[in-house]
């Protein structure tokens, strides 16, 4: 199992429409995808806006490439998100689900 990373800083003023795209668009495309597991939308306010952390959950990287492409290091941020963004990151992190625990 992996966890992929991605961070940006969105206006204030367009924040909730980010979380409103997320949950409405992004993620009916995720979970049509055969090894998604899960979607995290992580936010906190800074001084220059509303910093977003998502987190999604795979099964593998075949899953991931299903959704990224062939160069699953790269972002996914259409041109509606990159118009609400102040900043974000271009690439992403992948990480190894090691240990889990769970309610």
């Amino acid at each position: 199992m992996l966890e992929r990373h991605w961070k940006g800083i969105a206006k204030r003023e367009r924040a909730s429409d980010y979380v409103i795209h997320l949950k409405s668009e992004t993620f009916n495309e995720l979970a049509a995808i055969k090894g998604f597991i899960s979607l995290k939308i992580l936010e906190r306010d800074t001084k220059e806006g509303i910093e977003f952390l998502i987190v999604t959950v795979w099964k593998d990287d075949d899953a991931i490439r299903q959704f990224a492409g062939s160069n699953i290091e790269m972002a996914v941020v259409p041109e509606l998100v990159r118009e609400m963004m102040i900043t974000y990151d271009k690439t992403v992190q992948h990480y190894k689900v090691s240990f889990e625990t769970s309610e």
